[in-house]
């Protein structure tokens, strides 16, 4: 992702702390815990037993438990959650409303309680959590930050897909290093690794550029003769859309067109898709 300076307001700093956080954690969430080094930074996040992701976040090691950076219409579920999964564990759970997120270039920010970087492969930037006051000057750069995200292909939380909806895999969550499958169980572990070893894998989120002329917006259908997918999110002239990939390649490999609001989209498979729809084919 190419780097630029921007305040994320949709954003929110949930903490866990206490003797008990990374044992809580371990069992529960998508990455691991294990040989966890103080100021690193993890993607993962909190799935249903029936394998739909609920959140995902950034999470940072602190000296004394774990920050979260998560989407802000998510943080007062995910604490009621994490309370309830709590028992008797010695872990305190606090949401952060005097402190702001801004990412930028820099590693280091003035007034930055937490400086963390963004270690999804796709993104590859710097975050901070400073005073709400501090983060104004950042404001203006959330449009170029949507258009930046998308076109790096990193759906996010309350623009592509809401809590429940999705699994880890349409959202390539796996792809940017979001899911240990070689941990112990947490939960919906089940059904995330039969999906992976059994190579049914359907949905992923992909780029497209939007065609001149088309009035789409999230929910927008995609078809190829029969639908195929949707418009998840939209900055200028760049979407993310979710599609089936079966069906897509399918589509493409018999010369159907690809349409949205009757406007041809050009869909540019990645080399990786092709490699996983082969692989299924072959299961």
């Amino acid at each position: 992702m190419t780097h630029l300076h921007a305040a994320l307001p949709h954003r929110k700093i949930l903490t866990l702390t206490g003797p008990d956080t990374l044992t809580l954690l371990e069992r529960l969430v998508t990455h691991s815990t294990r040989d966890w080094s103080l100021g690193e930074t993890r993607y993962g996040g909190l799935l249903t037993p029936q394998g739909k992701l609920l959140a995902d976040w950034l999470a940072l090691r602190l000296d004394q438990g774990v920050m979260l950076d998560v989407d802000a219409h998510q943080a007062d579920s995910l604490i009621k959650r994490f309370k309830l999964f709590r028992l008797r564990s010695q872990v305190d759970i606090d949401r952060q409303d005097d402190l702001s997120i801004v990412q930028t270039s820099q590693p280091d920010l003035p007034q930055a309680q937490f400086s963390y970087f963004d270690c999804r492969p796709a993104a590859q930037v710097w975050r901070h959590a400073l005073p709400g006051a501090q983060a104004e000057p950042f404001e203006t750069g959330l449009p170029d930050y949507h258009a930046q995200r998308i076109r790096s292909v990193l759906p996010e939380q309350g623009s592509d897909f809401s809590a429940g909806e999705v699994f880890p895999a349409d959202i390539n969550m796996d792809l940017q290093g979001g899911l240990a499958l070689n941990k112990g169980c947490f939960v919906g572990q089940e059904v995330i690794s039969r999906m992976h070893r059994r190579g049914k894998i359907r949905k992923r989120s992909l780029y497209v550029k939007k065609p001149s002329g088309l009035a789409a917006g999230p929910g927008s259908e995609i078809t190829a003769m029969a639908p195929i997918g949707e418009v998840t999110s939209l900055a200028g002239n760049d979407m993310l859309i979710k599609v089936r990939t079966d069906r897509l390649i399918q589509a493409i490999e018999s010369g159907v067109e690809i349409v949205c609001e009757n406007h041809p989209l050009q869909i540019d498979i990645p080399d990786w898709l092709h490699m996983e729809a082969r692989t299924e084919a072959s299961t």
